[in-house]
Protein backbone atom coordinates (compact mmCIF):
# COMPACT_ATOMS: atom_id res chain seq x y z
CA UNK A 1 0.00 0.00 0.00
CA UNK A 2 1.01 3.60 -0.64
CA UNK A 3 1.99 5.91 1.98
CA UNK A 4 0.91 8.83 0.04
CA UNK A 5 -2.28 9.62 -1.44
CA UNK A 6 -2.98 11.57 -3.93
CA UNK A 7 -5.44 14.70 -2.56
CA UNK A 8 -5.03 17.11 -6.19
CA UNK A 9 -2.64 18.15 -8.78
CA UNK A 10 -1.51 21.81 -9.26
CA UNK A 11 -2.96 22.58 -12.74
CA UNK A 12 -1.67 26.53 -13.30
CA UNK A 13 -0.85 30.15 -11.15
CA UNK A 14 -3.70 32.02 -9.55
CA UNK A 15 -2.32 35.81 -9.65
CA UNK A 16 1.05 36.61 -9.50
CA UNK A 17 1.80 36.48 -5.45
CA UNK A 18 2.33 32.23 -5.54
CA UNK A 19 -1.47 31.09 -5.27
CA UNK A 20 -2.42 27.79 -7.89
CA UNK A 21 -5.29 26.67 -8.91
CA UNK A 22 -5.78 22.78 -7.86
CA UNK A 23 -8.06 20.06 -9.79
CA UNK A 24 -8.59 18.19 -6.49
CA UNK A 25 -8.53 14.47 -6.84
CA UNK A 26 -10.45 13.66 -3.15
CA UNK A 27 -14.25 13.70 -3.09
CA UNK A 28 -14.10 16.22 -0.56
CA UNK A 29 -12.57 19.36 -1.66
CA UNK A 30 -13.68 21.17 1.27
CA UNK A 31 -10.93 18.60 3.25
CA UNK A 32 -8.35 21.40 1.99
CA UNK A 33 -9.85 23.73 4.34
CA UNK A 34 -8.89 21.10 7.49
CA UNK A 35 -5.28 20.11 6.03
CA UNK A 36 -2.62 21.86 7.79
CA UNK A 37 0.35 21.23 5.20
CA UNK A 38 0.36 18.72 2.12
CA UNK A 39 3.25 17.15 -0.47
CA UNK A 40 4.56 18.65 -3.66
CA UNK A 41 5.42 15.70 -5.75
CA UNK A 42 8.41 17.42 -7.66
CA UNK A 43 9.21 14.52 -9.50
CA UNK A 44 12.72 13.99 -7.25
CA UNK A 45 11.07 14.71 -3.99
CA UNK A 46 8.73 15.25 -1.88
CA UNK A 47 8.50 19.32 -0.06
CA UNK A 48 6.43 19.45 2.72
CA UNK A 49 4.57 22.85 2.32
CA UNK A 50 2.12 24.82 4.87
CA UNK A 51 -1.24 25.41 3.53
CA UNK A 52 -1.61 29.58 4.29
CA UNK A 53 -4.92 30.09 2.47
CA UNK A 54 -7.86 27.97 0.71
CA UNK A 55 -10.07 29.25 -1.93
CA UNK A 56 -12.85 27.63 -4.40
CA UNK A 57 -13.30 29.23 -7.95
CA UNK A 58 -15.62 26.86 -9.86
CA UNK A 59 -14.36 22.99 -9.41
CA UNK A 60 -10.67 24.18 -8.67
CA UNK A 61 -9.50 24.99 -5.68
CA UNK A 62 -7.31 28.10 -4.87
CA UNK A 63 -4.53 27.50 -2.62
CA UNK A 64 -1.48 29.64 -1.08
CA UNK A 65 1.81 28.03 0.99
CA UNK A 66 3.18 29.77 3.20
CA UNK A 67 6.74 31.37 2.11
CA UNK A 68 5.91 31.23 -1.95
CA UNK A 69 4.99 34.56 -2.66
CA UNK A 70 5.93 34.71 -6.33
CA UNK A 71 4.18 33.37 -9.48
CA UNK A 72 7.69 32.28 -10.14
CA UNK A 73 8.84 30.11 -7.04
CA UNK A 74 5.50 28.04 -7.60
CA UNK A 75 4.81 27.92 -11.81
CA UNK A 76 7.39 25.46 -12.33
CA UNK A 77 5.58 23.01 -10.75
CA UNK A 78 2.49 23.11 -13.26
CA UNK A 79 1.00 19.18 -13.43
CA UNK A 80 2.70 17.76 -9.88
CA UNK A 81 0.85 16.06 -7.64
CA UNK A 82 -0.22 17.32 -3.83
CA UNK A 83 -0.35 14.32 -1.80
CA UNK A 84 -1.20 13.66 2.44
CA UNK A 85 -0.44 10.94 4.38
CA UNK A 86 -2.37 8.10 4.67
CA UNK A 87 -2.31 8.77 8.26
CA UNK A 88 -4.26 12.24 7.25
CA UNK A 89 -6.79 11.10 4.91
CA UNK A 90 -10.23 10.81 5.64
CA UNK A 91 -11.09 7.95 7.98
CA UNK A 92 -13.41 5.20 6.00
CA UNK A 93 -15.91 3.56 6.84
CA UNK A 94 -16.75 0.05 6.43
CA UNK A 95 -16.61 -1.34 2.77
CA UNK A 96 -14.71 2.46 1.71
CA UNK A 97 -11.37 1.95 -0.10
CA UNK A 98 -9.04 4.15 -1.46
CA UNK A 99 -8.99 3.82 -5.17
CA UNK A 100 -5.50 3.33 -5.05
CA UNK A 101 -5.20 0.79 -2.62
CA UNK A 102 -7.86 -1.31 -5.25
CA UNK A 103 -6.14 -0.78 -8.92
CA UNK A 104 -4.09 -3.97 -10.01
CA UNK A 105 -6.18 -6.34 -7.90
CA UNK A 106 -6.56 -9.44 -9.32
CA UNK A 107 -10.79 -10.35 -9.91
CA UNK A 108 -12.24 -13.31 -9.85
CA UNK A 109 -15.58 -14.72 -10.18
CA UNK A 110 -17.60 -16.17 -7.20
CA UNK A 111 -16.90 -19.73 -8.86
CA UNK A 112 -13.25 -19.35 -8.49
CA UNK A 113 -12.19 -18.21 -12.19
CA UNK A 114 -10.28 -15.21 -12.47
CA UNK A 115 -11.64 -12.83 -14.89
CA UNK A 116 -8.71 -10.13 -15.33
CA UNK A 117 -6.92 -7.47 -13.40
CA UNK A 118 -8.81 -3.66 -12.29
CA UNK A 119 -7.18 -1.04 -14.25
CA UNK A 120 -9.18 1.82 -13.27
CA UNK A 121 -12.38 2.98 -11.50
CA UNK A 122 -15.13 4.76 -12.43
CA UNK A 123 -17.65 7.44 -10.77
CA UNK A 124 -20.82 7.95 -11.67
CA UNK A 125 -23.12 9.58 -9.59
CA UNK A 126 -25.20 6.45 -9.40
CA UNK A 127 -22.38 3.74 -8.29
CA UNK A 128 -18.55 3.23 -8.88
CA UNK A 129 -18.14 1.01 -12.23
CA UNK A 130 -15.05 -1.13 -11.49
CA UNK A 131 -13.24 -1.42 -14.67
CA UNK A 132 -11.82 -5.43 -15.24
CA UNK A 133 -9.15 -5.87 -18.24
CA UNK A 134 -9.98 -9.45 -18.86
CA UNK A 135 -7.58 -12.18 -19.69
CA UNK A 136 -8.33 -11.63 -23.49
CA UNK A 137 -7.67 -7.61 -23.10
CA UNK A 138 -11.20 -6.74 -23.59
CA UNK A 139 -12.83 -4.87 -20.45
CA UNK A 140 -15.61 -6.04 -18.00
CA UNK A 141 -17.55 -2.92 -16.29
CA UNK A 142 -18.68 -4.28 -12.70
CA UNK A 143 -21.15 -1.84 -10.69
CA UNK A 144 -20.01 -1.23 -7.56
CA UNK A 145 -22.78 -2.86 -5.56
CA UNK A 146 -23.12 -5.32 -2.94
CA UNK A 147 -24.59 -7.50 -5.38
CA UNK A 148 -21.96 -7.62 -7.95
CA UNK A 149 -18.69 -6.87 -5.42
CA UNK A 150 -18.96 -10.05 -2.99
CA UNK A 151 -15.80 -9.22 -1.49
CA UNK A 152 -12.47 -7.04 -1.12
CA UNK A 153 -9.27 -8.31 0.26
CA UNK A 154 -6.72 -4.98 0.76
CA UNK A 155 -3.84 -7.02 1.67
CA UNK A 156 -3.85 -9.63 -0.53
CA UNK A 157 -5.13 -7.26 -3.51
CA UNK A 158 -7.97 -9.64 -4.51
CA UNK A 159 -11.35 -9.15 -5.46
CA UNK A 160 -14.42 -11.74 -5.53
CA UNK A 161 -17.23 -10.58 -7.77
CA UNK A 162 -20.49 -12.04 -9.18
CA UNK A 163 -20.66 -11.28 -12.63
CA UNK A 164 -24.53 -10.59 -12.80
CA UNK A 165 -26.44 -11.97 -16.59
CA UNK A 166 -25.51 -9.08 -19.21
CA UNK A 167 -22.14 -8.28 -18.14
CA UNK A 168 -20.10 -10.16 -20.02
Amino acid sequence: MENYLRVGVISTTHGIKGEVKVFPTTDDPNRFKELKQIYLDTGKEYLTLEIEGVKFFKQMVILKFKGIDNINDIEKYRNRDLLITRENAVKLEKDEFFICDLIDSEVFSDEGVKLGVLTEILTTAANDVYVVKTLEGKELLLPSIKECILDVDVESKKIIVHVMNGLL
